[in-house]
């Protein structure tokens, strides 16, 4: 328990990990990440790989929506952006995977910025059409672009390189997924204790009374746009690399509306719920399938049913669990340290 805890500087305010305890748990985690790959099998790893990569997704649209308070639903086109800008840049100028990486970024932020543009004159539905609106017209390019993005039969890529190391393995890929999700996870968390992360909580909170703080609300609204995208973009390289093929199928509207279930699971604005949202989109429907193949061996005719059950019963569960805790698994995991923080004592 937490008892006479007080600050003595602004730093230690602001401090991520503000006692010993969390950041020895902090070790006992990052310990944890680095001996998985070596209890894990392959497919563990693919699904560690792929919520990696949700992951890095899930915060960048919870910046824009929600910190910034912009709807989005045009995520998965700017994900689809930094897939093929990484996939043309390897196959045809054959620059190396880490170059790649910051560059399909800056593409994806690019194109945010464009689409981002009219953020000044929408808000709210008419935002959320506009983004839409992206989202088919990027569609559209993926399919019918064929000298460029290879048309719906897509662009198949070689295994990663990293210093003369082929990332052609679950195992060897892990080692660059979850270094990459570090730091996308530190530079979000760290983005909301500076100016512009402020900035962005207030614009969502009150525009009007941001703007007559002194906040260019057209200026900050494009620094969320681009935020967003550019770790939308490295997503989608992570992506392609992890697939080895990149192809229209993997960025269609539901996938955008998958990416704003995720932090609406997770926790608006919250860079934590944005992990807890990656991992529950992710993680469960493959639970939900393994749980279903059960009754497979018992009466494989059963299964002409359940199967299409498995996406009602998985939205289901999203519904239960907006109506009972609407502000996400942060929220929850929040009232669990609380309680813990007190326990053995009720007050």
């Amino acid at each position: 328990m937490r008892v006479g805890d007080f600050k003595e500087s602004y730093a230690a305010d602001e401090a991520v990990f503000r006692t010993s305890t969390a950041r020895f748990w902090l070790g006992v985690f990052l310990v944890a990440l680095a001996v998985f790959p070596f209890v894990a099998g392959d497919y563990l790893l693919y699904m560690a790989n792929l919520t990696g990569v949700a992951i890095v997704a899930a915060v960048g649209l919870n910046i824009l929506t929600g910190a910034a308070g912009q709807i989005s639903l045009g995520h998965a086109a700017f994900v689809g952006i930094g897939a093929y800008t990484s996939a043309i840049l390897v196959t045809r100028l054959g620059l190396p995977f880490l170059l790649c990486l910051p560059l399909s970024g800056l593409a994806a932020a690019f194109f945010g910025v464009i689409v981002g543009a009219p953020s000044m004159r929408m808000k709210g539905l008419y935002l959320c059409i506009a983004t839409l609106a992206a989202q088919v017209i990027f569609e559209f390019i993926f399919v019918h672009w064929v000298p460029v993005t290879g048309g719906i039969r897509g662009i198949n890529v070689p295994a990663a390189t990293v210093f003369g190391l082929q990332l052609d393995t679950e195992f060897k890929f892990y080692f660059v997924t979850i270094p990459i999700v570090i730091l996308v996870v530190t530079a979000a968390r760290n983005l909301f204790r500076t100016r512009v992360g402020r900035a962005f909580i207030a614009i969502r909170d009150r525009d009007i009374s941001a703007e007559l703080m002194g906040i260019n609300l057209f200026q900050y609204k494009l620094y969320a746009f681009a935020t967003s995208s550019f770790f939308a973009g490295v997503a989608g390289c992570l992506n392609v690399f992890l697939l080895k093929v990149v192809t229209p199928e993997h960025f269609p509207l539901h996938e955008s509306v998958r990416y704003l279930a995720m932090i609406i699971v997770g926790g608006l604005g919250s860079v934590l719920g944005s992990i807890f949202g990656a991992i529950f989109m992710t993680m469960v429907p493959e639970a939900l399938q393994s749980l279903l193949n059960l009754f497979q061996g018992l009466d494989p005719a059963v299964m002409e049913y359940l199967f299409p059950l498995q996406t009602v019963i998985f939205g289901l569960l999203i519904v239960v669990f907006l109506v009972f805790e609407p502000q996400g698994l942060a929220e929850i995991w929040r009232r669990v340290k609380d309680y813990f923080r007190l326990w053995p004592f009720e007050h």
